[in-house]
């Protein structure tokens, strides 16, 4: 059982060695523990802070790229180096290392497939009362959105089967924790979270400027990943107002009409007429979507199963697609 650990940073060379330092060597149940660094485009000599500090592998991005590319890209390289299980953890010591056999218990117990480190928001000192309900909210969205039970949802510490990690397609350039769980809800994962505890803050945030920012973008990042899933449900609640407000135009100018004032009220006849219109076409947009949807599913099961035809028994990956016709013909 091979774990591997990665590391999303951009200019953590001041608190990457304390980092890496509290992360464990060994753990029950895993056979390989490796560390890997996703250096987000740093300019202060993060990669070389990681190379000096014993790092096994090291991605570095030329440029900024963003927390979730960087995420993304972290876990395909877990997955090419045949990783079985891959923990996600911030560069600023906010979450203990020795936090990390608890999180992967699920999982080595086959009772999880994707695991949530549970900051337990509402009793951290550090966060404002602000934040903490902003917390609360955003992450009863997100289960209402997902059907999961998860309590902090923005929470980055993380644990991912290898299968689980196979299905996961960020799509965000903003942040991968609340799209993932919407997508494992949807696709069936088996979604866990364990109570955790932190360390005191290093830094402040460097995701967002903003608390309006951070909300904006969680927002539209909830909305769309929920679209893509539930098209149809999204559009027919959409054109269901519109509609709606357009038989309540158009039962105002019948009362008008039939009392003898209609001619003072034909702009509200013309204007329900067009909002029906309108949501009439929002209905049809919404069976196309869902369609559209459909082979989204399909498409996201094909690229499962090629990715894992892509490695072999060892966790390398196939070089040519001749390899990849050898592995399907020994699977038939």
């Amino acid at each position: 059982m091979k774990l591997i650990i990665q590391i999303p940073c951009l200019n953590e060379a001041e608190t990457l060695p304390t980092t890496l330092a509290a992360l464990p060597r060994q753990l029950r149940g895993i056979d390989v523990l490796e560390i890997l660094v996703i250096d987000d485009g740093s300019v202060d000599g993060t990669s070389d802070v990681a190379r000096s500090c014993g790092v096994q592998h090291i991605v570095r991005f030329p440029s900024h790229q963003g927390l979730a590319r960087a995420f993304s890209a972290g876990i395909d390289t877990a997955l090419k180096l045949g990783a079985d299980i891959i923990v996600n953890t911030d560069a600023d010591n906010q979450y203990p290392g020795h936090e990390i056999c608890r999180l992967i218990e699920p999982i080595l117990r086959e009772e999880a497939e994707m695991v949530i480190g549970d900051r337990q928001v509402s009793q951290l000192g550090q966060f404002s009362g602000t934040k903490k309900l902003l917390q609360k909210i955003g992450s009863w969205v997100v289960r209402r959105f997902s059907n999961t039970d998860i309590p902090d949802a923005p929470s980055g510490f993380r644990a991912f089967s290898r299968r689980a990690a196979l299905q996961l397609n960020v799509i965000s350039d903003f942040s991968y924790t609340l799209e993932t769980i919407i997508q494992a809800g949807k696709n069936q994962i088996a979604v866990s979270h364990v109570p955790i505890k932190t360390n005191a803050v290093t830094r402040e945030s460097r995701l967002f400027s903003s608390t309006w920012n951070y909300i904006k973008h969680s927002a539209a990042t909830i909305l769309r990943i929920y679209a893509m899933y539930e098209p149809l449900r999204v559009f027919f609640l959409i054109g269901g107002f519109i509609f709606l407000a357009g038989i309540l135009l158009g039962l105002r100018f019948l009362y008008f009409y039939f009392n003898n004032n209609g001619a003072g009220h034909v702009q509200s006849l013309i204007l329900a007429a067009v909002l029906m219109i309108i949501g009439f076409q929002t209905f049809m947009i919404g069976l196309l979507a869902d369609l559209l949807a459909a082979n989204r599913k399909l498409i996201e099961r094909l690229l499962f199963r090629v990715k894992d035809l892509q490695l072999n028994e060892n966790g390398k990956p196939m070089d040519t697609v001749r390899d990849l016709v050898k592995v399907l013909e020994l699977r038939k």
